[in-house]
């Protein structure tokens, strides 16, 4: 007990001894003074669960803000990313259809056959609009294309192909899967479709009009004086390659002036046609009769064993203006006079060649028996009305 008040003396002495002279000066107590300097912060004596958890809900609301914003980051990323996909295949698209119609002009401008090229615009039409299906129907080469076996199942679309005089050529189609969504461009794929099928058709008709108008006589529908001198040299070519020989027939028309003269040049232009019909016919396939000009007519003979052979060609010629002709109700009689030369016998070119059949034409003319008319009776002779 004597001990205990012992250490309690003891214990205040030391804070007595520590205790600043201004607080005993003032006469306050010294645990008071300790405890008015010692007052700690609300962090010391607030609940440290309380500030981990807010803290906690901090740290949890900006990772929540920084995942939306990664995500819709990375969104905004995947949608730039498709949007340049989708522009750079459209634009290879693009460039691959443009190469595509680039070729196709390129073509029509060339010799490629016109089904080549219509079989080309199917192509393109089909790659534009990503169908399997794609054809063109012409009025006067039938169908050309892609054609479904059925038209079960199938959203078929059309276009006519328009000529640019008036009418029309045919008929451009497209098919898809029924399911499928209408394509944003088909109309205006079709009308580009349709207007390279125009120009390719067109062109082609043109083209053939005017090589066969280089190559042929538009009066009487047989070769011309340009196409015998072509062919002409290409079969003296071959038969110095081959060492054979060919003829050439020279037939003039004895009445066809007068034929004009009583006529008129109406009448003497269908006679020409007739004639050259009927002349025609006496020729084998691969022979050739030519229209020099006027009432002169040439027929070369490629294949020929010897001079008779060619005198019995030269003499069917001349027998077929035996027969009369009808001519738009009247019935004309006429009559031919022939020559011919054997290469390279009587000719070693085509002009040596042309020349000397013509000789011996004029030989003919001029050594046959001809009757003579008075000038009342010629049109007796010549011409009898058709009943």
């Amino acid at each position: 007990m004597g001990l205990g008040i012992r250490k309690a003396c003891v214990l205040l002495g030391l804070a007595l001894e520590i205790t600043p002279a201004p607080l005993l000066a003032s006469g306050k107590q010294p645990l008071a003074a300790v405890q008015a300097v010692g007052t700690p912060s609300w962090l010391n004596v607030a609940d440290p669960a309380l500030i981990i958890g807010v803290l906690l809900v901090v740290v949890l609301l900006v990772a929540a803000w920084g995942c939306v914003l990664l995500a819709k980051v990375k969104r905004q990323a995947a949608s730039i990313t498709v949007r340049s996909e989708t522009t750079a295949r459209q634009e290879r698209h693009n460039a691959q259809l443009e190469a595509k119609r680039s070729r196709i002009l390129e073509d029509i401008n060339s010799s490629r056959p016109l089904p080549e090229l219509i079989e080309a615009i199917n192509e393109m039409v089909a790659f534009s609009l990503d169908c399997p299906f794609a054809w063109c129907e012409m009025l006067d080469s039938g169908s050309l294309g892609n054609i479904p076996a059925s038209s079960k199942g199938l959203r078929i679309a059309h276009l006519e192909i328009p000529a640019r005089a008036g009418g029309t050529l045919g008929t451009l189609f497209a098919a898809t899967e029924s399911g499928q969504p209408i394509h944003t461009d088909e109309k205006a794929m079709l009308e580009a479709g349709v207007r390279l099928a125009t120009l390719a058709i067109e062109t082609r008709k043109l083209c053939k009009d005017l090589v066969y108008r280089s190559e042929f006589d538009l009066l009487t529908d047989i070769y011309n004086r340009s196409s015998l001198d072509r062919y002409l040299e290409e079969q003296i070519d071959k038969a110095n390659t081959d060492r054979s020989i060919f003829g050439l027939i020279y037939v003039d028309l004895d009445v066809f002036k007068d034929i004009n003269d009583f006529y008129g040049h109406h009448i003497g232009d269908l006679y020409l046609h007739e004639v050259s019909i009927r002349m025609k016919r006496q020729l084998r396939t691969g022979d050739m009769l030519a229209r020099l000009g006027g009432d002169e007519f040439a027929a070369l003979v490629p294949v020929v064993r010897s001079r008779a052979a060619l005198e019995e060609v030269a003499q069917r010629l001349e027998r077929c203006f035996d027969a009369p002709f009808a001519v738009e109700g009247r019935v004309l009689r006429g009559s031919a006079s022939v020559g011919i030369a054997l290469y390279p016998e009587d000719g070693s070119t085509a002009d040596s060649l042309l020349s000397s059949a013509d000789a011996a034409m004029y030989v003919n003319k001029h050594t046959k028996r001809h009757r003579t008319e008075m000038p009342g009776q010629l049109q007796k002779a010549l011409f009898k009305p058709g009943r």
